[in-house]
């Protein structure tokens, strides 16, 4: 292939991969159950980099707890090897003594990181025998602190490439950003009252304009910002209102902030070290 010919398809990969990327991005923000955002990354991210299946590591995990996601014949595999495999799996080696280590959270391979010790670790005879995988790529949350949130990418034959770890830390944002849509459907939803109160929960794109509220922007701002019309941010208002319980814009954001749909202000600290006169 000559030169401007493998350029042609490397861009042409570039653009694909970027649109698999807002693909989910898009789906991420349209969904409205908490529990399906994740599962739903999950089908599609480790295409994206060069991987064949992937498990998530959300909240605070160790050996023995913490929300770990698979699919579902790899979970049914360490069932049948029982809780032995499962905290193997959990103890994350070789990268969270890596990520324990500072604050660094660039998406690594196993390989790369624990050399040819990586191919005779328990860890990694246990992913090839539940997985049928020969390596795997850490993909973890940006600002996430120890113990480390985020995705393991499994595959088989060669380790993952340099160009599969560029894409991987493209894609960190937006698991950044689906994982904090995740909690933020949570907190709506224990707010409302669960499954029974889904008509009083917060679509995402309400969310976005009761975040923009909170800024204190105005309707039209925000129709800019968001790309919709002041009419129809008017009309998101609205519902808003109607589903929280309020009348204005004041008591909406102080009702959003009690309820942890949005951040609440920092308190002011007091810098005044001096003694009283």
């Amino acid at each position: 292939m000559g030169t401007t010919a493998y350029a042609a398809h490397e861009r042409s990969g570039n653009v694909a991969q970027v649109e698999r990327m807002l693909s989910v991005a898009v789906a991420a923000l349209h969904e409205r159950d908490p529990d399906r955002l994740w599962p739903m990354v999950a089908q599609s991210l480790p295409q994206l980099c060069g991987g064949e299946s992937l498990i998530y590591k959300l909240d605070e995990w160790n050996e023995s707890g913490g929300t770990v996601g698979m699919p579902a014949a790899v979970a049914a595999e360490f069932a049948v090897l029982g809780d032995g495999a499962a905290a193997l799996l959990r103890k994350g080696y070789p990268f969270a003594p890596l990520y324990a280590a500072g604050p660094d959270r660039t998406p690594v391979s196993a390989r790369r990181v624990a050399g040819r010790a990586w191919s005779s670790s328990p860890t990694a005879e246990l992913i090839g025998a539940v997985m049928d995988a020969d390596h795997v790529l850490a993909i973890p949350l940006p600002v996430t602190t120890t113990p480390v949130t985020g995705c393991m990418v499994y595959r088989s034959g060669r380790d993952f490439t340099d160009d599969h770890l560029r894409v991987a830390g493209l894609l960190q944002p937006l698991l950044a950003a689906v994982e904090q849509q995740r909690q933020l459907l949570e907190r709506c939803r224990r707010s409302t009252g669960g499954a029974a109160a889904e008509d009083r929960t917060l679509t995402p794109r309400e969310t976005a304009v009761l975040l923009l509220l909170t800024d204190a922007l105005t309707a039209a701002a925000i129709g800019r910002r968001l790309g919709i019309s002041e009419r129809t941010v008017h009309k998101h208002v609205e519902k808003i209102y109607r589903k929280l319980g309020t009348r204005d814009r004041v008591s909406t954001v102080l009702r959003a902030q009690r309820m942890g749909l949005v951040p609440a202000p920092s308190a002011p600290r007091d810098t005044d070290t001096g003694s009283p006169p």
